[in-house]
């Protein structure tokens, strides 16, 4: 991590870039520790929030779609003979592939918070002939929240940013709840607009559940308004 420190001290945004492509090209390179490092150095006026923001997700924009089509030209075939020689053999595959059973096409979203599966994600897709414009949408999106968080999280926490690398763990499960909480919002909202049309006794029924879940995403909310003043104050 050293180095690449100093490689951002010195390049910036190129190593910025090109560091976030490979890790999503399969490198194992610390990219939320990298983006909370850039997040401080625009808190100390060495690097500028937007272009910060902008160049990461365009390396992590490069990356998992060269991954994409490398998956859709190679195919499974070749994965599950030579895949276990770069992590992703047939056990890793058929990981993800319960995954996306679970959470569909969401999870490209998601994934991007979880060390280990963000990388596999748009070789799966590829793999799986995943269209290009579902892939895009959540795989682009989902890299513009993602860079835009940690690079936020680090200008957010200036002297202290250091001590992301400590607590990482628990801040990822954090924003991955938070996440979570938010798009399963968006998706009864979607669905609200439906029933209200077919039934006022299942429109009291999903208003009942939107509330609970807007409980549940104020309490993950204030867990993580807490974990920035525990980051502030120690």
């Amino acid at each position: 991590m050293q180095t690449i420190i100093e490689l951002i001290n010195n390049y910036g945004y190129i190593i910025l870039f090109f560091a976030l492509a490979l890790e999503l090209i399969l490198l194992p390179l610390p990219g939320e520790l990298m983006m909370t490092y850039c997040g401080f150095l625009i808190y100390k006026g060495n690097m500028d929030l937007l272009p910060s923001i902008l160049t990461a997700t365009a390396g992590v924009t490069l990356g998992i779609t060269i991954s994409y089509i490398t998956g859709s030209t190679l195919g499974e075939r070749f994965f599950q003979k030579y895949g276990s020689h770069f992590h992703l053999g047939p056990n890793r595959l058929k990981k993800v592939s319960s995954w996306f059973d679970t959470y569909g096409t969401k999870l490209i979203f998601l994934a991007y918070y979880i060390p280990g599966i963000r990388h596999l994600t748009g070789y799966f897709s590829g793999i799986t002939k995943l269209s290009y414009k579902k892939f895009a949408l959540n795989a682009y999106l989902g890299a513009l929240v993602w860079t835009s968080t940690f690079i936020l999280l680090g200008n957010f926490l200036g002297l202290n940013w250091y001590k992301f690398h400590y607590y990482s763990k628990e801040l990822t499960i954090v924003i991955i709840s938070l996440a979570a909480s938010i798009l399963l919002i968006l998706y009864i909202y979607k669905k609200s607009q439906i029933s209200v049309l077919k039934s006022p006794y299942k429109t009291m029924n999903l208003l009942n559940s939107i509330g609970k879940i807007k409980l549940a995403l104020f309490s993950i909310v204030a867990m993580l308004l807490g974990f920035f003043a525990f980051y502030n104050f120690t």
